[in-house]
């Protein structure tokens, strides 16, 4: 018997993003139960656990897109966690931020590495 989209979500999600991932499933219970659901199968059940990346590389691709995309701060700290748990370090992370300065702008970089500083010394990295 195979997974179900939702039960290769939860492992990808606990695997990933931790405690930080299960925070977000957490406080979407009283409000919006059903998009905790969506956000198991389809990002994590369905894409996070395809082959042909691996999760440290699908994570520096998040870790980029949710800086470039400088609406997203709770986001990209709960990826930046996820990173630190797949293997990227510091030094990684603060450089894919500091790359999104050339293609995002120098603002996206700096809340960027602001949001990033917030986990690293929450995390005593």
């Amino acid at each position: 018997m195979s997974d179900t989209r939702l039960e290769r979500g939860r492992r990808a999600l606990s695997e990933i993003d931790g405690e930080a991932g299960e925070r977000v499933v957490a406080a979407l219970a009283d409000i919006a139960p059903d998009f905790a659901e969506m956000l198991l199968e389809f990002p994590f059940g369905d894409i996070y656990t395809r082959p042909g990346l691996a999760v440290r590389d699908r994570e520096i691709a998040t870790i980029g897109a949710l800086c470039a995309m400088g609406t997203a701060p709770a986001q990209l700290k709960v990826h930046v966690e996820a990173g630190l748990n797949v293997g990227l370090s510091r030094e990684e992370i603060t450089e894919i931020l500091m790359q999104m300065a050339v293609y995002a702008g120098f603002p996206a970089a700096l809340n960027g590495l602001f949001a990033a500083k917030e986990v690293f010394d929450a995390r005593g990295v």
